[in-house]
């Protein structure tokens, strides 16, 4: 497999990708210098915008004629610790969705008053640069490295921000979780580097393009596909591998937390970057059983979805059974159901930034999740509603959202590579999917208030509030009525993995 790379400077007039990951860090140092100064939220937020121009401006130099990765840079640390950096559509669309997401948990951070905003602008920004060194790193220990600081990164955010008697449970299990996901990420990622240096005499590397130039050897195959695949599915999560969601979901922070962790598609990414273009034989070998799996998730999730009477705990649920749908997507390895998945997940992240948004905002006002004190909200909070209403519309892929033509590529990809049965249950899932979704809707804003219950206290919606929401439901319509441009986007490199996909 051969990757073309294309240096910066052909590109753009400066090295674009060092500038996303090195202004987040520089705004980290500026925030603990004006760490009690009056203009500390502004200065946030008007670094996190900067940076969210600085990927439109990313996005409007990309070339989607060019095949392989743009935009690169290389310093080499140290002898097998090599910054290399580069980007493809796949990239460009999470780099956006993060400067997006940024910037808008900066601006929920400030109108839901969390402070100290020195210390949480702070942890914001270092968070943004993990993420963006994970999203343009052509390096495998990279990835590995910055995935470990980033889960530190987040599950600090949960702790400090959580606000449940029984969060050091949630944040207990949710570090014994990500530490086995770490460790399996270290090993795939020695055994990798390891069958590099058989090849070469000894010397090894975990740069993308010199793995996937080296075949991998049958010893290996199997083992490094296994240690990366779960590694990567417990930060997805997918069934069996996300005991620790639920808990972390209901005892932990209500939204910045969880806009980072399932907002962005990490373990998504990953599969889509390192482990389906080095190891094509070995998932070829084991997509039929990973499917399996996938299949039971959406299900398994969904009934338990409908069980649950906390609303954190419900959302929880609905992020597992749809994490089942993009790993049938993505293990369907055709072009159409990489698409539909790459797709898909962006959607995602925008549809559960709103639904997590409009949770933490109805919690500002009502002091809980729970569902059986909730009721009647509709008629005090009818723009939260309509929020929740279109957020949950768009996971489940309704018409009108990206989420529509993503579902579809992905079932068609699906009935052709595993049938109609698998297809139809996949398909029945999402339908049970829409039912608890809107079945929350209907106990949270439209069933009357219990009787008996505290009046809660009704908070106007302010104008900061309405904007954060506002921006991404705008962002998840815009690219259901116009998708073209992402597709355009992502073509080539899904075109150049499925490709990998047809000879095997």
């Amino acid at each position: 497999m051969t990757i073309e790379t294309f240096h910066w400077s052909t590109q753009i007039s400066y090295p674009i990708l060092s500038a996303l990951q090195l202004l987040p860090l520089g705004t980290v140092v500026i925030l603990w210098i004006l760490r009690s100064h009056r203009f500390l939220v502004q200065v946030g937020i008007a670094a996190a915008l900067l940076e969210l121009l600085i990927g439109i401006d990313l996005w409007q130099h990309y070339d989607t004629n060019l095949n392989g990765m743009q935009f690169t840079e290389s310093v080499q640390i140290l002898p097998q610790l090599i910054y290399h950096a580069g980007v493809d559509g796949i990239s460009v669309i999470f780099i956006l969705l993060t400067g997006l997401l940024t910037l808008l948990v900066a601006l929920y951070g400030a109108v839901r008053d969390l402070k100290p905003f020195s210390r949480l602008y702070m942890v914001i920004f270092a968070v943004q640069a993990s993420l963006m060194g994970l999203f343009v790193t052509l390096n495998l220990l990279w990835f590995v490295l910055l995935s470990a600081l980033q889960i530190g990164l987040i599950g600090y955010l949960l702790w400090r921000w959580g606000n449940s008697p029984d969060k050091e449970l949630a944040m207990r299990r949710f570090y014994q979780f990500m530490s086995v996901s770490i460790l399996l990420l270290i090993a795939g990622t020695v055994l990798m580097g390891w069958n590099y240096s058989d090849s070469h005499n000894g010397q090894w590397s975990f740069n993308l393009i010199h793995l996937a130039q080296t075949p991998v050897s049958e010893t290996f195959r199997s083992v490094a596909f296994f240690l990366l695949f779960y590694g990567l599915a417990i930060r997805t999560p997918l069934f069996p591998l996300h005991g620790w969601l639920p808990l972390i979901a209901e005892h932990g922070n209500v939204a910045v937390a969880p806009t980072f962790l399932l907002g962005l598609k990490i373990g998504i990414y990953g599969l889509l970057r390192f482990v389906l273009p080095l190891l094509p034989t070995a998932v070829t070998e084991w997509h039929n059983y990973v499917a399996a799996f996938a299949l039971c998730g959406i299900f398994y999730a969904a009934f338990l979805a409908m069980m649950q009477d906390n609303l954190r705990r419900l959302l929880a649920y609905a992020v597992i059974s749809h994490t089942g749908i993009l790993i049938l997507g993505i293990f369907s390895l055709e072009h159409a159901a990489f698409m539909g998945s790459m797709i898909l997940s962006a959607t995602f992240g925008l549809a559960l930034a709103a639904l997590v948004f409009t949770t933490g905002l109805l919690y500002r006002r009502i002091h809980t999740t729970l569902l059986h004190n909730m009721g009647g909200l509709f008629d005090t909070l009818p723009f939260l509603g309509i929020t929740f209403l279109i957020g949950g519309l768009a996971i489940i892929g309704m018409p009108g959202t990206p989420g529509f033509d993503a579902a579809h590529l992905i079932l068609e990809s699906a009935i052709h590579k595993f049938g109609a049965l698998v297809t139809i249950a996949a398909a029945l899932g999402n339908v049970v999917a829409a039912g608890f979704l809107l079945w929350a809707f209907q106990r949270a804003f439209l069933a009357p208030r219990p009787s008996g219950s505290q009046p809660f206290q009704v908070i106007p919606i302010s104008k900061a509030e309405v904007f954060v929401v506002s921006a991404l439901i705008i962002v998840l319509l815009s690219a259901g009525f116009y998708i073209e441009p992402w597709l355009i986007l992502i073509d080539k490199p899904l075109s150049a993995l499925s490709a990998i996909y047809t000879t095997h």
